[in-house]
């Protein structure tokens, strides 16, 4: 098993849910972030004074998927989330060792 960590664009949030169901991944966490990379933030004017917002608005979905559905989901979320301009995000993926669903007690591949 793989976990999906993509960091996308607040308004591709939509996009990106919908096309992973599209393709049978329905169980996901979003979670409100706040970060920079290349895009390094920008400067803003607020009543006559300029500052400088650092940490942009980010999206960060968590994904658990098997590995045979890895590829398939990587490049959904990769399809949905592009603006083709920068700050569009990126996906990091990891192992995952185990699994357990609280309510039933399955485990591993039948708990995702």
């Amino acid at each position: 098993m793989k976990k999906v960590e993509a960091v996308i664009k607040p308004f591709k949030l939509d996009d990106v849910r919908e096309a992973l169901s599209e393709i049978g991944i329905t169980g996901m966490t979003a979670i409100e972030v706040k970060g920079f990379g290349r895009q390094k933030g920008h400067t803003e004017l607020y009543r006559g004074a300029e500052y400088v917002v650092d940490f942009l608005p980010k999206v960060k979905l968590e994904v658990v998927v098997r590995e045979e559905d890895l590829d398939r989901c990587v490049e959904t979320i990769t399809n949905a989330a592009r603006t083709g301009k920068i700050g569009d995000g990126k996906i990091f993926i990891t192992s995952v060792e185990r699994v357990v669903r609280i309510r039933t007690g399955e485990t591993d591949q039948d708990a995702i």
